[in-house]
């Protein structure tokens, strides 16, 4: 059996996989039970309570996590003139306009996250069904489409992340790196269990908050008690 497929059952052993946890402990169960020899990832997934169908009840944003996600970003900047300049004075990993559409159509992504000033929404959206499937499509929700380019790239190198609700309702976010201190990962993920339920729609009905997870890349997940998630 592969030693991942060991690692595994021996996690299991470590605590009951049915058993609901408080956030802390479930941190604490995370960074012990992760055994890969590189620094795995750690991800919260909220299952919530939500119908996607309905324009009211689909959730998108962003947030910026305390203690960031221990993965620097690529940053792809469109935009022209001035704002161009100051993307690269910013720390922009690549600037351009017409030249990066057609870099990209050509099959081009080597970046995170994609930033856009408004006026370049035009050319920019001939691109939706190619970064749009990938999560990259810039988005005034989630603050990659404005005019303040230097905020939104000093957020996306702080640790601001992304989060959507797919269609079964679930939000898939990184808190961290297991290398990180317990402390560390339990604000992170504070903050964006807070964020989660500031927006939650107002035509949800029932229980919002249905079940949450964490687990690092390699590992099976620990379950939150839904009633203590935050």
């Amino acid at each position: 059996m592969p030693k991942a497929g060991k690692n595994r059952q021996e996690a299991v052993k470590l605590y009951d996989r049915n058993a609901l946890f408080e956030p802390s402990e479930a941190v604490g169960i995370v960074k012990k039970i992760a055994k890969a020899k590189f620094d795995e990832t750690v991800d919260a997934a909220f299952r919530l309570g939500i119908d996607t169908r309905h324009a009211d009840q689909q959730i998108r944003g962003a947030v910026v996590l305390p203690h960031g996600t221990g993965k620097s970003k690529t940053v792809l900047v469109f935009a022209k003139g001035d704002k161009a300049k100051e993307a690269e004075q910013a720390g922009a990993d690549f600037v351009g306009a017409e030249e990066m559409v057609e870099k990209i159509q050509q099959g081009w992504f080597d970046f995170d996250v994609a930033v856009a000033t408004p006026d370049m929404m035009g050319m920019v959206g001939k691109l939706g069904r190619m970064l749009g499937p990938k999560g990259l499509m810039p988005n005034p929700k989630t603050g990659t489409v404005t005019f303040e380019v230097a905020k939104a790239i000093h957020e996306i190198k702080a640790g601001k992340i992304t989060y959507r609700a797919d269609k079964a309702g679930i939000i898939h976010a990184p808190i961290g790196k297991v290398s990180f201190s317990e402390e560390q990962l339990l604000d992170n993920y504070r903050v964006l269990a807070e964020t989660l339920i500031k927006v939650k729609p107002a035509a949800a009905k029932g229980q919002y908050i249905r079940s949450v997870t964490l687990s690092s890349t390699m590992s099976p997940a620990v379950k939150i008690n839904p009633l203590k998630a935050h």
